[in-house]
């Protein structure tokens, strides 16, 4: 028995992909915002970014069998890496902004990435689906280097034109064991 057609077929892109030039414009901008205000360190602007509901969540991974790999990822009643809301987020945020965090003094340079955005609309007239790959790369002190790479799964809210916010953030990260000393950093 064989898996793979014989025949050659089409495969067309979802018609969900296929949103309005604007917005596909709009979601990027905002995704490259979002990433120069991360790296120029104004937690408090991109903090500003965020919805009063949104859910961020980094799951842990595990290795699996390929039977298995459905259950690559914990589910949100297992433990993540992060699973913060607003109020949690607020704490972190303001950590970073005491500039007294263990973790980040001296402060971590960070260059975040993104690419291969995906946008797809959603049952809610203002909120957009929207995958994309990112690289994150830190280094901090003499030797400290970390790069992060994966894919973050977002729920962006279109408040009015040129307004949006993260609603919720899935963050999938493709090594299993984190190598680095700490998570300190936003994705």
């Amino acid at each position: 028995m064989t898996m793979v057609a014989t025949e050659p077929q089409l495969l067309r892109i979802p018609e969900s992909l296929l949103v309005d030039a604007k917005i596909r414009v709009e979601v990027e901008q905002f995704l490259y915002f979002e990433a120069l205000l991360l790296d120029e360190r104004r937690y408090a602007d991109w903090f500003r970014l965020l919805a009063d509901d949104i859910h961020y969540w980094m799951p842990s991974r595990m290795n699996r069998l390929m039977h298995e790999v459905d259950r690559e990822n914990t589910t949100e009643q297992q433990l993540g890496l992060f699973d913060d809301t607003k109020r949690s987020l607020s704490w972190r945020v303001e950590q970073l902004l005491t500039r007294k965090h263990w973790a980040e003094d001296p402060p971590s340079r960070t260059r975040h990435v993104v690419t291969n955005i995906r946008i797809e609309t959603t049952s809610a007239a203002n909120e957009y689906a929207v995958r994309s790959n990112f690289l994150v790369y830190r280094n901090r002190l003499e030797t400290e280097v970390d790069i992060w790479v994966g894919e973050r799964q977002d729920v962006l809210r279109r408040l009015e034109p040129l307004a949006w916010q993260v609603a919720r953030r899935t963050i999938i990260l493709d090594q299993n064991v984190v190598l680095s000393k700490n998570l300190s950093v936003l994705f």
